[in-house]
């Protein structure tokens, strides 16, 4: 269920219907201005559509006039403790501010902020995080961690509500992928502003991705969720906004650049795959358009599990194929076909996205493709061969049923056998393997 309002960060619009934003967090101290804009400039590249900044000192408030200035995507401002820090914040031109109710001195506290936030039309991210609960909530975080979430959520909301600002959105973080997964779906029912989600504190690269994929990709699944960031160990931020975009891409809810398509390797594969996906995925970062590029470790099933896929390789042992949209385009030595791939991908783009087909190369990738294809292998085809050889199957078996249905079918089947069900061994799943390793 999508959030019913909207708000804008900057020019970027949340909630309503609007695509998934993709933030991100600058690991540098903000007053170093050098180093943060650098930082900025990095994520804006990697896809980033909002970037939020730490302003725990003066200094930090300060920079942000420039910071704002110069950059080329909103940003947000990071608040906890100082309300100050916050009216400075939106002083200085902040596209957002992040405020934790509970944590920056009281009502009265917020109601400054909120008062000078209608003032100049500067939207807010209010919520909490499951490590920064109000005392009165202790005990319900012990017996009911969603609840105590959630409660504190709508506490933030009716705050919000009761001096008459709307223009915010709400996030609601916890450590635990369950606990975030529950308590998003809860709150959602709740109130029909935008959600910021998120797994806080995930952890590093590797863990801290595939708890952000498993509990954000739930609830983006749902239709919950409007902007998202990934929380990880890392000095490098756009390794985050690579994550989301992953995670964006993979659910269909956005597009930006290539899509890479790869096996995960198995006892049939006879080349270095490890390192051809590895280079294939390195410079697919240079192209902008969001192709698909599928790189497969056996023959047939370079084709028959990837044929939707704009391009893609599929190898043997000594020699490989490349292909497109499941047509056969060129064979090539094994140790040439990123290379050969690229080629075709450039041609293919300079003549105005449409692929370049030599008819003869193709013939020849053909009967490579026939001379090694596993015969064991379920491809498409073979699916629909077995599904055909079944369906006549049942047909002749309809047949001899009828005819000994009726007194002279009766006779004739006494005296006969029944027609033997013979699968053509050529598409049989259980077919002996042609692939053999030494």
């Amino acid at each position: 269920m999508a959030s019913e309002r909207q708000i804008h960060v900057g020019a970027v619009p949340v909630g309503g219907g609007a695509p998934v934003a993709v933030q991100t967090m600058t690991k540098t101290e903000t007053a170093n201005l050098t180093a943060t804009m650098d930082q900025i400039r990095t994520v804006a590249e990697a896809g980033a559509d909002i970037v939020r900044v730490a302003v725990p000192r003066e200094q930090d408030a300060e920079a942000l006039k420039s910071i704002v200035a110069q950059s080329p995507i909103p940003i947000i401002a990071d608040i906890h403790f100082n309300h100050t820090l916050a009216l400075k914040a939106i002083e200085a031109g902040a596209h957002c501010v992040r405020l934790n109710p509970g944590n920056i001195g009281g009502p009265e506290k917020v109601a400054e902020v909120i008062a000078l936030a209608k003032q100049r039309g500067t939207p807010l991210r209010v919520g909490v995080n499951s490590g920064s609960l109000p005392k009165h909530l202790r005990q319900l975080e012990y017996d009911n961690p969603v609840e105590a979430l959630v409660t504190a959520a709508i506490e933030t909301v009716e705050l919000m509500e009761s001096l008459d600002f709307s223009n915010f959105k709400v996030s609601m973080k916890s450590t635990s992928v369950p606990n975030t997964i529950a308590s998003n779906r809860m709150l959602a029912e709740k109130i029909p502003y935008p959600l910021h989600l998120g797994v806080t504190e995930a952890g590093t690269k590797w863990s801290g991705s595939l708890k952000s994929a498993v509990g954000l990709g739930t609830l983006l699944a749902d239709g919950i969720g409007d902007t998202i960031r990934i929380s990880l160990s890392t000095f490098h931020a756009e390794e985050e906004v690579k994550v989301a975009w992953e995670i964006l891409k993979a659910l269909k809810l956005r597009e930006r650049g290539p899509d890479l398509i790869a096996c995960p390797t198995c006892g049939r594969l006879q080349f270095d795959m490890d390192t051809v996906v590895a280079e294939v995925e390195r410079r697919l970062e240079a192209y902008e358009d969001p192709i698909e590029v599928s790189v497969l470790g056996c023959a047939v099933n370079g084709i028959g599990e990837a044929r939707h896929a704009d391009f893609g390789i599929t190898g043997a042992k000594d020699m490989g194929m490349i292909y497109s949209k499941g047509e056969p385009l060129k064979k090539v030595p094994t140790g040439q076909l990123v290379d050969e791939l690229f080629k075709e991908i450039d041609r293919y783009y300079a003549a105005g996205k449409s692929v370049q087909r030599d008819e003869a190369a193709a013939a020849e990738a053909r009967a490579w493709l026939a001379e090694n294809e596993d015969e064991t292998a379920m491809t498409p085809e073979r699916i629909a061969a077995l599904e055909a050889a079944a369906a006549k199957n049942d047909e002749l078996a309809g047949e001899v049923l009828e005819s000994m249905l009726t007194p002279a079918g009766a006779a004739a089947g006494s005296a006969a056998e029944d027609p033997a069900l013979v699968l053509d061994e050529a598409v049989s799943p259980v077919a002996g393997r042609r692939f053999s390793r030494s």
